[in-house]
């Protein structure tokens, strides 16, 4: 019986940590929101982020989207060599990765990579008790710091995500027509005839969006309400990639229901 109270107690606790957390993240959502615009007064330091945030993370989605392309060539070769189907391969690997692979594994890799800097960045500049000395001097701290990294994060991610399915066709290409022997005008008809650009393209574009705004969002926020510690901070990096890890999942499954469901 004591095991089993303590168990509920146990259940109770976490529920209302999470939901003071769900609340504590609604208000900091609203407050950045009055500081969005105003943030593009001083554009410059939003191509700084851009620069930290997207560039310096292109290698590792440049290699993942080319591995991601050559194993989606490979195995679809496989499996659609036993139908006498192989000249789809093209819009095969295409469409996986436009649709679906391309937005989510970025978004995944993004947060690994570039969301835990951004929290640590920001957690240990409250640590250090930067944030409160720009408040001291009449400078707003969402404005300065949070609202560029989330804009940047909000443009970096549709961009990475191109970039990673550019490069994992061309990965698929590689493996399939180069190494394979598929025929290059047929792996190139088929993503030209059957590539939809306002049902695909646009859809893995918003889904893109859509994954950069909330790891974005995730990022900055558990940055900006880290304990100020060194355990507190690492606590906030590893929030905010098993965050927005699922969040990303979770709003895959929504947005895919309502983009391309029956």
């Amino acid at each position: 019986m004591k095991t089993l109270m303590d168990f509920l107690s146990l259940l109770g606790r976490s529920a209302l940590a999470a939901a003071a957390h769900t609340g504590a993240m609604a208000l900091f959502t609203l407050r950045l929101l009055w500081r969005l615009l105003p943030a593009w007064s001083r554009p410059r330091l939003i191509v700084q982020e851009l620069f930290v945030i997207g560039v310096l993370s292109l290698i590792i989605i440049l290699i993942s989207g080319a591995f991601v392309g050559l194993v989606l060539g490979l195995q679809g070769y496989n499996i659609l060599s036993k139908f006498n189907a192989t000249e789809s391969l093209g819009v095969m690997v295409a469409l996986s990765l436009v649709r679906e692979l391309g937005p989510v594994v970025t978004a995944l890799l993004f947060a690994g990579r570039a969301g835990s800097a951004i929290t640590a960045e920001i957690a240990l500049m409250k640590t250090t008790e930067q944030l409160a000395a720009m408040e001291m001097m009449g400078v707003d701290p969402l404005r300065r710091v949070v609202a560029p990294r989330f804009w940047a994060a909000l443009f970096s991610m549709p961009l990475l995500a191109g970039l990673f399915s550019l490069v994992g066709i061309l990965g698929g290409y590689g493996i399939g027509v180069v190494v394979l022997g598929v025929d290059s005008a047929s792996f190139w008809g088929q993503i030209s005839e059957q590539m939809q650009p306002v049902s695909d393209v646009l859809n893995g574009v918003i889904k893109s969006g859509v994954f950069g705004a909330v790891v974005g969002l995730i990022a900055v926020f558990e940055g900006y309400a880290a304990e100020p510690t060194s355990a507190g901070i690492a606590r906030a990096t590893t929030r905010t990639v098993v965050l927005s890890s699922l969040a990303v999942l979770g709003l895959d499954f929504m947005l895919t229901a309502l983009m391309f469901g029956a």
